[in-house]
C-alpha cells in the first residue's frame, strides 16, 4: 500500500464512486468446461440457484457498485433472457390470461436497482477487444475509470479497498493477484507418518492475475483491434511503463475453468461456506 496518499487523493476517496461502471466479461466459450456450455454461456451456469455472473454482480453491489455492463459473445442472448425475465422469475406475480396483463404481487428483491447494459462485443473478439468496443458506453457513465473483471471467477476481495488502492497509487491501472489453489492435497509428515491433510489449500507461493481490475480509460488507447488479448501486450506495457499497480489478495478466490471446480464451487455454497457471498 501507499506510504502517503496526498490531500487531493483522500478529497477524491471520500466521493462517492458508486456511478463507476462494472465491466464484466462474458463473451468466451468456456471450452474446458464443455459439458455445460455446449448450450449456454459459462457466466450463467448456476453456482446454488444463481448463475456464477450473478454472484459476481451481488459481490460489487454489495460494495455500492450496481452499473454493470455485460460484454456478450458466444450465446449471449442467453444472459439477455434471464436478465431480461429476472423481475417475473424472482418475485410473484398474477396473469391476466385474456389481456395479457402481468401484475407484479408486492414483494421484491434486493437487486431492483441495480443497471444492465447487455452489449454484443462479437463472437470471436479477444478480451482486449471486448473493452475497446465498450468505449462509447463508458464515456457516458462520466466517469474515468472502470472496474473490469472475469465473468467466471469468484472472490471475496473487498471492492472498495481496492479502489481506494487505486486512487491511492495514482496509475492507470490496478489488477488483483491472488494465490491460486492446489490441484492436491497437503500433506504434512512426520516419521514417515501424515500428521495432517489439508484438501487443495490456497499455494503459499505465487500470485496470479484474480481479475478485479481497476482501469482508467486511458489503458482503451493500448488496445488495437478484435483480436487484442488484454493479458498480453496492454498487461505488458502497463508493467513495463510502471502503470500497473498490484492489490495483492490474501483471501479466498476460485475461478470455473472445469467441471471439477464447478463442482468444488457448488460443495462450497451448500455447505454454507461460500466465503465469497460477502453480502
Amino acid at each position: 500500500m501507499p506510504g502517503q496518499i496526498n490531500i487531493t487523493t483522500r478529497i477524491m476517496l471520500q466521493h462517492d464512486h458508486s456511478s463507476i461502471p462494472v465491466v464484466i466479461l462474458c463473451g468466451g466459450k468456456g471450452t474446458r468446461l464443455r459439458e455445460e456450455t455446449e448450450f449456454r454461456p459459462k457466466p450463467i451456469i448456476n453456482v446454488g440457484d444463481r448463475p456464477i455472473v450473478w454472484h459476481i454482480m451481488k459481490s460489487y453491489a454489495h460494495y455500492g457498485f450496481k452499473n454493470f455492463i455485460l460484454c456478450l459473445g458466444y450465446k449471449g442472448e442467453v444472459i439477455r433472457d434471464y436478465f431480461i425475465n429476472y423481475d417475473w422469475n424472482h418475485t410473484d406475480i398474477k396473469i391476466e390470461l385474456g389481456n395479457k396483463k402481468v401484475t407484479k404481487l408486492g414483494n421484491s428483491h434486493s437487486e431492483e436497482d441495480w443497471q444492465i447494459s447487455m452489449i454484443n462485443t462479437g463472437q470471436e473478439t479477444m478480451t482486449g477487444g471486448r473493452l475497446k468496443r465498450l468505449i462509447p458506453h463508458l464515456k457516458k457513465s462520466g466517469s474515468d475509470i472502470f472496474f473490469a473483471t472475469y465473468g467466471d471467477g469468484v472472490c471475496d476481495v473487498n471492492i472498495k479497498n481496492v479502489l481506494d488502492f487505486h486512487i491511492g497509487h495514482g496509475k492507470l491501472a490496478t489488477v488483483t493477484a491472488v494465490r491460486p489453489a492446489s490441484r492436491f492435497g497437503e500433506l504434512m509428515i512426520e516419521n514417515n507418518m501424515v500428521t495432517h491433510f489439508k484438501e487443495k489449500p490456497q499455494t503459499a507461493e505465487g500470485w496470479i492475475n484474480g481479475g478485479y481490475f481497476v482501469l482508467n480509460r486511458k489503458v482503451l488507447d493500448l488496445i488495437g483491434n478484435d483480436d487484442t488479448v488484454f493479458e498480453d501486450q496492454p498487461l505488458k506495457t502497463l508493467s513495463e511503463t510502471g502503470e500497473l499497480g498490484v492489490y495483492q489478495h490474501e483471501g479466498f478466490w476460485q475461478c470455473m475453468d472445469t467441471y471439477r471446480e464447478l463442482e468444488l464451487l457448488n460443495k462450497l455454497y451448500s455447505s454454507g461456506n461460500a466465503k465469497w457471498k460477502v453480502w
